[in-house]
């Protein structure tokens, strides 16, 4: 597991650095924050693209969703420690409640990624003037209402790589579940297993934290 993860983290940081390196290269706006506007000139301010809640239309919330959607990730952590914890004193009841803590705040992330993707797939307000003179809105692979289109090609592959792994993080918890209720790792005396899917479940909090940081962040 060890050895997976560590593989896996060259590959985070390679996308997180191709992501630095990219920014680097377009122009930032020059003026205040308040005057800000998209365009395809310079890299978007993050604060004004994800500056959208769920239920609160209309409302200026700059990163508000982002934040609970890792707050609820530094939740699903500490339910895996606990799980983990509950397995080295062979508490079966205690691993299974733990463990579908964890399956649920992880299935609430990916739903609130979801709902994200949705609404930056779907563009918000007047749209922006390309510079062929259509009107974009949201975003996609090819063109981009927030800035160059290569913020979205970024934001897809770098959020949608996590993703991904989180959603592999929630089909193992529930393979742990069901063996946990079934009784097998109490019938190999140990709940081994359960530790190696945390240490699984905590590299992808912590990835997370690492694309918070530079992607909404810096």
């Amino acid at each position: 597991m060890w050895f997976f993860l560590l593989s896996d983290t060259f590959t985070f940081g390679a996308f997180l650095t191709a992501y630095g390196l990219i920014r680097h290269k377009h122009g930032v706006f020059a003026g205040q924050a308040k005057d800000f506007f998209f365009s395809t000139a310079h890299w978007p301010i993050p604060e004004k693209v994800f500056n959208s809640f769920p239920g609160l239309h209309g409302m200026d919330l700059p990163l508000a969703f982002v934040a609970l959607m890792t707050m609820i990730l530094i939740f699903s952590s500490v339910t895996m420690v606990l799980a983990v914890e509950a397995g080295h004193r062979m508490d079966k009841a205690d691993v299974q409640k733990w463990l579908l803590w964890t399956i649920l705040f992880g299935s609430m992330f990916l739903s609130s990624q979801a709902i994200e993707w949705t609404h930056f797939i779907s563009g918000e307000g007047e749209g922006t003037l390309m510079a062929d003179g259509t009107v974009m809105h949201g975003a996609n692979l090819t063109m981009n209402q927030y800035g160059p289109p290569l913020f979205a090609d970024l934001f897809f592959f770098i959020t949608g790589f996590h993703g991904t792994h989180v959603l592999s993080g929630v089909c193992l918890l529930v393979w742990c579940f069901i063996a946990t209720t079934n009784g097998t790792f109490e019938k190999r005396g140990h709940y081994e297993m359960i530790e190696k899917i945390g240490l699984y479940w905590h590299f992808v909090d912590l990835v997370w934290v690492f694309v918070f940081t530079f992607f909404y962040l810096v």
